[in-house]
C-alpha cells in the first residue's frame, strides 16, 4: 500500500510536461486494451464463423440452399460473405445471359475479391493503432525521463552542497514516465503480433476459398447448368429463377478434410 501511495506522491509532485506526458500514456494505454478486447472477441468470432461455414459448404449441400440461408439472416461476414457476393454475382450474369462462361466467372471473382478486401480491411481496423502505441510508447516515456531528470539537475544551481538525497526524488519521478511508458508499450507489441497473425491467416483461407468456389463455379459453367437448381436473384423483381450451381460435391470437387483445430 505504501508502494502504490509513493508511485501516486511521485506522479504528483513531478513537474507539469512529466505529467502531461504520464496522462499520454496511460490515455495510450487505456486505448490499446479496450482494442485488443474488441480485437480478440472479433477475430475469435470471425475464426469460428470461417470453420461453421467450411463445415456446411464441404458438407456436400444444395449452394443455392446455404444462399438462401445467409441471405435470410440478412448477409454474413467473413468467409460466408464472400461466398455471397460471388454467388449472387454469378446468378446476377446468368440470368441477364449477356456474357461468355469466361466473363460470368470473371465477374463473380470480382465480386469476391471486392468482398474479401472489404472483410480483410473490417478485420485489420485498428491494429494500427496498436503498432503505433506499441512502437511510440517507450520513446514517449524516454523523453518524459529525460525532461524529469534535466529538471532535476537543474535544480542543484540553488544548493551549495549537491547530494544524491537531493536529486533523488527528482529522478524517480522521472522514471516512472519509462515505467509507464513500457507498460503501455509491451500489451499492445505483443497483441498486434497475435492478432497480424490471424488476420493474415484467415486472408490466406479466404484466398483459398475464393479459388475454391471459382473452380466450382468453373465446372458449373462447362456443365451448362442444365438440371442445377434454381435461386432468385434479389433486386430482379418478376425474372426468372437462375440456375445456381449445387454442392462441391455434385460439382466434382474433392472432399476435404475437418480443419485441425
Amino acid at each position: 500500500m505504501n508502494g502504490h501511495l509513493s508511485l501516486i506522491q511521485l506522479v504528483i509532485q513531478a513537474s507539469v510536461p512529466v505529467q502531461i506526458v504520464i496522462a499520454l500514456l496511460l490515455l495510450s494505454s487505456l486505448t490499446s486494451w479496450a482494442i485488443i478486447f474488441r480485437k480478440r472477441l472479433l477475430l475469435g468470432r470471425a475464426m469460428r464463423e470461417a470453420d461453421q461455414f467450411e463445415n456446411n459448404f464441404w458438407s456436400g449441400g444444395d449452394l443455392s440452399h446455404l444462399y438462401r440461408a445467409i441471405e435470410s439472416h440478412g448477409g454474413a461476414a467473413g468467409m460466408a460473405n464472400i461466398f455471397e457476393m460471388g454467388f449472387r454475382e454469378f446468378a446476377r450474369q446468368r440470368q441477364s445471359g449477356a456474357g461468355s462462361p469466361d466473363l460470368m466467372l470473371e465477374g463473380a471473382r470480382r465480386a469476391m475479391r471486392v468482398a474479401h478486401l472489404k472483410e480483410i480491411d473490417r478485420l485489420e481496423h485498428s491494429l494500427a493503432t496498436l503498432a503505433t502505441v506499441g512502437s511510440v510508447s517507450p520513446y514517449v516515456g524516454l523523453f518524459g525521463t529525460v525532461w524529469g531528470i534535466m529538471t532535476a539537475f537543474s535544480g542543484l544551481g540553488d544548493v551549495r552542497q549537491a547530494t544524491l538525497a537531493a536529486v533523488a526524488p527528482g529522478i524517480s519521478q522521472a522514471l516512472v514516465t519509462t515505467a509507464i511508458g513500457l507498460f503501455a508499450a509491451i500489451p499492445a507489441v505483443v497483441a498486434y503480433n497475435r492478432f497480424a497473425d490471424q488476420v493474415g491467416r484467415l486472408e490466406v483461407r479466404f484466398d483459398a476459398f475464393t479459388e475454391e468456389f471459382s473452380t466450382i463455379l468453373q465446372r458449373h459453367t462447362g456443365r451448362g447448368l442444365a438440371s442445377a437448381p434454381t435461386v432468385p436473384v434479389a433486386g430482379a423483381a418478376g425474372a426468372a429463377p437462375t440456375p445456381a450451381p449445387a454442392g462441391p460435391m455434385a460439382a466434382g470437387a474433392t472432399p476435404r478434410a475437418p480443419r485441425a483445430r
